[in-house]
């Protein structure tokens, strides 16, 4: 049975009238650690920092841009980086009813760690997703193949967990066969941008799709990186609970200005 999240209204950046959709502001591992009590989530999307903002460049839009993105995505090396995947994913197992699962999206810069962490941790990990996209920009270096993926993590909380899989409505999706684990996704397109920009905004079809296959409607799924809110729009089209944290305060408005371009509430 899942434990009930009770917030003091003082720590809530913002609700709608129902309590269904609940921002909060701060550090994730502070906020998860605090106020949220044990077997209390049915399943958490993560996007951790890439730790990419190094004084690279990267393309976009056909121009040369950099890639920092701000002090959160920047590495402190590799045993504090390994350290803190450790750190917030104990603290998103802790909080994950015994049947719950955690999908983490992540590039080859990150993404190993936190499979290793998941091990370290016992969580049970159910598929490696690779999300194909199409519309990737080009290699300005010319010296690597151009990146055109990324890695998705779908793990349970442990081994003894009976994780939610809706196995058919895949199947349906997938015009009848079998649904693999290559999805061709394409990024958010000027639509889903029109209220703002995150720099690693992830597209509404991507989350629909990792909702729709593990959670059931009013299930409480928790994003601990909520960036530009994509996971909670998603959730809230979805008929899905949400409560999303972000140190940013500048994303949670962004994210308030997108829940409420798909809902009157």
């Amino acid at each position: 049975m899942r434990n009930k999240v009770v917030l003091n209204p003082k720590d809530i950046y913002f609700k709608n009238k129902d309590n269904s959709f609940i921002l909060l502001h701060g550090d994730c591992l502070d906020i998860l650690n605090s106020k949220f009590p044990e077997k209390s989530v049915d399943m958490i999307f993560a996007d951790p920092p890439y730790f990419l903002s190094n004084g690279g460049i990267s393309c976009h839009a056909g121009k040369m841009v950099s890639v920092d993105k701000g002090e959160w995505d920047k590495s402190k090396g590799v045993e504090e980086d390994h350290r803190f995947h450790l750190d917030w994913l104990g603290a998103c197992q802790k909080v994950l009813t015994d049947n719950g699962t955690i999908w983490v999206s992540g590039t080859n810069h990150v993404i190993y760690s936190v499979g290793y962490a998941m091990h370290e941790l016992g969580f049970k990990v159910l598929n490696d997703i690779v999300w194909y996209k199409r519309n990737a920009p080009p290699n300005l270096s010319c010296r690597y193949f151009t990146h055109s993926t990324e890695t998705i993590l779908w793990a349970a909380k442990n081994k003894k967990s009976k994780h939610h899989f809706d196995y058919q409505l895949m199947k349906k999706i997938n015009q009848g066969k079998q649904m693999r684990n290559v999805w061709e996704i394409g990024a958010p397109g000027k639509d889903e941008k029109k209220y703002g920009k995150h720099p690693t905004q992830k597209p509404l079809a991507l989350l629909e799709r990792i909702i729709l296959a593990s959670t059931k409607k009013d299930d409480l799924v928790v994003d601990p990186f909520n960036g530009s809110g994509t996971t909670g729009v998603e959730a809230k089209i979805l008929n899905r609970k949400y409560i999303g944290i972000e140190l940013e305060k500048q994303y949670l408005d962004l994210t308030i200005k997108r829940f409420r371009g798909v809902s009157s509430v």
